[in-house]
């Protein structure tokens, strides 16, 4: 459903649905049952103003009746944020289609305590493009290449891409040279399928009995000897841990890195199908163990990077190939 609001500060206006029915008499009321508590003052000073409206952009007052409307739109008040340290690269702009390399630690889009930082709203703001919408999303964790929209005239054509799997994503990834210690050994090249499922009230993706609807192919390019960042098990260093990297204190582990072609979009895909091989990804705070919160670390980013996506161009009809000028510091440390 439009909204009636323009995006304003880089982020869309927020749309609430009303109950058809209940103890409130008005539109006012419920608002007041769901956040007076938190800015009253702030409520009643939106209505006075106009500032929330109905479907067509009509505003209403303290009076409108609950029954009046089913969906209203108005903008959240945004609390400050610290500026993550990171830079978004743009890699291509058209009438189309824009395409950024996105850094390690930035959200995709709004979300939680991420609304200014996040990659959507820096770029609406930083281009001026309001109207700008992903065409898929990348983990906060993982960098790399992201597409989005410039136009909504053309926008179903992209979509209509992803949604009949005509986009070929691969991603690179650094992770011990071997499977932790109770995992078979792997022959590479190898496919993982299997069902996976994320509920909205347990923070991790997780494998289940049925249906494969995940599947993965992960091929090792190389190995190498990792660098001093990445720790030893039994060091202290909770990334290793939990990414299941095997080696004596003092000694340097052996790291690989990889190629992962996804044929499906599941959320934490890659993170789960890597970890199930016992080869979780370097610096993954939930795969295969969940660390305790802690702030994050921008020296030690999850080496997880969107190397590259291919696909035919809907408008030009032309096949094209955008690929990441970036690069997981872990395998700074391979020979070339």
């Amino acid at each position: 459903m439009q909204s009636p609001l323009p995006v304003r500060d880089g982020v869309n206006a927020t749309r609430l649905r009303l109950p058809d029915a209940g103890p409130w008499t008005t539109a006012m009321d419920y608002m007041m049952h769901r956040w007076g508590h938190i800015d009253p003052q702030g409520i009643e000073d939106r209505f006075d103003a106009g500032e929330i409206v109905g479907e067509g952009g009509v505003a209403l007052d303290r009076a409108t009746r609950l029954e009046d409307h089913t969906f209203i739109w108005y903008y959240r008040s945004l609390p400050p944020e610290t500026r993550i340290p990171v830079e978004i690269s743009i890699l291509h702009q058209d009438d189309h289609l824009l395409v950024v390399d996105k850094p390690h630690f930035l959200p995709t889009t709004p979300g939680g305590t991420y609304i200014q930082e996040s990659a959507l709203v820096r770029l609406r703001n930083q281009l001026n493009l309001p109207d700008l919408i992903p065409m898929h999303r990348l983990d906060r964790m993982t960098a790399g290449v992201l597409l989005l929209s410039t136009n909504p005239e053309t926008r179903g054509n992209y979509q209509v891409l992803f949604e009949k799997r005509q986009v070929q994503k691969k991603y690179e990834c650094v992770s011990a040279a071997e499977p932790a210690a109770g995992h078979p050994a792997v022959d590479f090249p190898v496919v993982v399928r299997n069902r996976m499922t994320k509920s909205r009230s347990y923070l991790l993706a997780e494998v289940i009995e049925g249906e494969p609807n995940a599947e993965t192919r992960i091929e090792r390019l190389e190995t190498f000897d990792g660098g001093a960042s990445v720790g030893a098990a039994g060091t202290g260093d909770a990334g290793a841990r939990a990414s299941g990297i095997n080696a004596d204190a003092g000694s340097t582990p052996r790291l690989a890195r990889y190629r992962l072609e996804p044929h499906s979009g599941k959320t934490h895909q890659l993170r789960v199908h890597m970890a199930s091989l016992g080869l979780g990804i370097v610096n993954d705070a939930f795969y295969p163990d969940l660390l305790d919160k802690a702030p994050d670390d921008y020296s030690k980013p999850l080496q997880l990077l969107a190397r590259g996506i291919r696909f035919v161009d809907p408008i030009s009809k032309k096949p094209v190939e955008y690929r990441s000028g970036l690069h997981l510091s872990e395998a700074t440390h391979a020979p070339r």
